[in-house]
């Protein structure tokens, strides 16, 4: 979704195009947009007024937000919707009164723009050291999560959390990003069997490091993580596995199965179906239909629905190779 909205953007607006923070953690979708025009910055103020901006798939503290609104012609929040619902729990447990125990990755975007909601209300922790550490609290206590964590590392945290604070509140449905757990599973039938696991994807990457991890966790010693096919090394043997960060376009992973060219063949293994779909932030949306609509009374046709562009057809790989 970030990924097809800032397309959408680059496509739209005259260079350059401002994003706030990488779009994704991957280095050669970075790469592709930087060669498009697009300037990454890690501070607003460093945009020129009236110029455009993305804010990046991680999600933003709210007064980068404002601050952005402020400053941009036209400003769009890619923020993937799962880490909206973690900034909307804390908003709401912070305001009933609850001190809330985050689990998260020092310095990582999210855990930033996450903290920022109630920063008087959070404390942070990624280890059973800091849950030690942690204070007796008065008011109730919350404990919420960085989407892309390894599902092994939340798991031991939270449990030492529920120890300290055996009353503690959490959500019904999971934090953690079902396209990260889904990849740690998947990995999980297939690592004990592998030779050798390649994991695509960036060192910035948080999921990704954790399918890195977690390979070596299951005893494979030959983990290599690449960010592309020129990375590969070139003494793999054996059965080789594959996995790849959750915003590693696929082009990359065809890529990679191309260069192997295992003797036997590859074997997919499917875990699940994802039919999980995030719709484009609604004013690319309205750019979309007023960008369609324009080109179609020019060209003398009429606009219906069915003549508009669907955009669950249109992946984000197919849209990064177009701009190519």
């Amino acid at each position: 979704m970030a990924i097809k909205a800032l397309a959408w953007m680059v496509r739209t607006f005259p260079s350059p195009v401002y994003c706030y923070h990488e779009i994704v953690h991957n280095q050669a979708v970075v790469d592709r947009f930087l060669k498009l025009g697009v300037i990454f910055i890690d501070d607003i103020s460093e945009v020129p007024l009236g110029k455009p901006i993305m804010l990046s798939a991680h999600g933003s503290a709210p007064e980068v937000v404002a601050l952005a609104r402020q400053r941009g012609s036209y400003v769009v929040d890619s923020v993937c919707p799962l880490v909206t619902k973690v900034h909307h729990e804390v908003r709401v447990r912070a305001g009933k009164g609850y001190q809330i125990v985050y689990v998260g990755h020092e310095g990582h975007e999210e855990a930033v723009g996450t903290m920022a909601v109630a920063p008087h209300a959070i404390s942070r922790v990624e280890s059973l050291d800091e849950v030690a550490a942690l204070p007796h609290f008065e008011q109730p206590v919350a404990l919420l999560a960085q989407t892309t964590l390894s599902h092994r590392d939340w798991a031991g945290i939270a449990d030492a959390v529920r120890v300290k604070y055996p009353s503690v509140w959490s959500p019904g449905r999971s934090d953690l990003c079902f396209a990260t757990t889904n990849r740690q599973s998947a990995l999980l039938q297939i690592a004990s069997q592998c030779d050798s696991v390649i994991v695509i994807g960036s060192a910035n990457s948080s999921n990704t490091r954790a399918l890195e991890k977690l390979a070596r966790d299951e005893g494979c010693s030959a983990v290599y993580r690449i960010n592309g096919v020129d990375e590969l090394p070139r003494t793999l043997h054996g059965v080789v596995g594959v996995t790849a960060g959750a915003s590693a376009p696929e082009d990359l992973v065809n890529e990679v199965l191309a260069f192997l060219n295992p003797a036997n063949g590859v074997e997919e293994i499917r875990i699940t179906r994802e039919e999980e779909y995030f719709p484009p932030p609604r004013n690319i949306r309205q750019l979309q239909l007023a960008i369609e609509t324009a080109a179609l009374a020019l060209l003398g046709a009429h606009v219906t629905p069915q003549t508009t562009v669907d955009d669950r057809l249109v992946s984000a790989s197919d849209v990064l190779t177009s701009l190519d």
